[in-house]
């Protein structure tokens, strides 16, 4: 499929994002520039954790050749992997940097939202993270990442509008609310919207290790 155009509007996300977070972060008495060069400096341990996520959930597919994990030319990435690194490894950056922890963080999630709406846009022309195929009105003829088309729930889309939802209301409080707070609601309130979202998800996308616990402990009707 159309991995340029995934690349192309991941590029442009983090471009936009970052500075539509710097432009916040300024309103809060932040400097921009600093600000922008952290949160470029947080992409690629982000990058990498997203990554290493994506491989974590997919075990048994990079068990015998573990060097795949870190392969450019294969896909895949958690955004929630390169969310808790990025998290991580700030700590000590922003000290370095001077930069209220909080603050900084209220305006990486006007970056974040930026970031996924644009990226999400990627995925449907890419066909990645793509549906499940159904009957449902709901449902948008789509292909997958194999080129397979189908009328299929069109979940990058949806996921697409919870970040401009949760985008709009970020910027609607983002000089009322309490530092953190903005931060906090946007990680919470995509969470549990994306939990829905992830069951119209084709296949099963749930951690290998979480499966295989519970195959383990599934009790067989009798």
């Amino acid at each position: 499929m159309n991995g340029r155009a995934y690349k192309s509007m991941l590029y442009v996300g983090c471009v936009v994002g970052v500075y539509a977070g710097a432009a916040v972060a300024s309103e809060r008495g932040l400097d921009a520039s600093g600000v922008s060069l952290v949160t470029i400096a947080l992409l690629i341990p982000a990058m990498v954790g997203a990554r290493a996520w994506f491989g974590v959930r997919h075990l048994d597919t990079y068990r015998p050749e573990p060097r795949r994990v870190m392969a450019r030319t294969e896909g895949g990435a958690g955004l929630f992997g390169g969310l808790v690194v990025a998290i991580i490894v700030s700590i000590p950056v922003l000290h370095l940097a001077a930069l209220p922890f909080w603050t900084f963080w209220d305006a990486a999630a006007i970056t974040m939202l930026v970031g996924l709406l644009f990226t999400r846009f990627g995925c449907l022309m890419n066909g990645c993270c793509a549906g499940r195929a159904t009957d449902s009105w709901l449902g948008m003829v789509l292909p997958n990442v194999t080129g397979e088309r189908a009328r299929r729930y069109p979940t990058q889309l949806l996921e697409a509008g919870l970040a401009f939802v949760l985008l709009a209301c970020a910027v609607a409080v983002r000089n009322a609310a309490p530092s953190g707070v903005v931060f906090v609601g946007v990680v919470t309130f995509y969470c549990a919207g994306r939990a829905p979202l992830q069951r119209l998800r084709s296949g099963d996308d749930s951690p290998r290790i979480w499966r295989s616990i519970v195959t383990r402990t599934e009790v067989t009707p009798v």
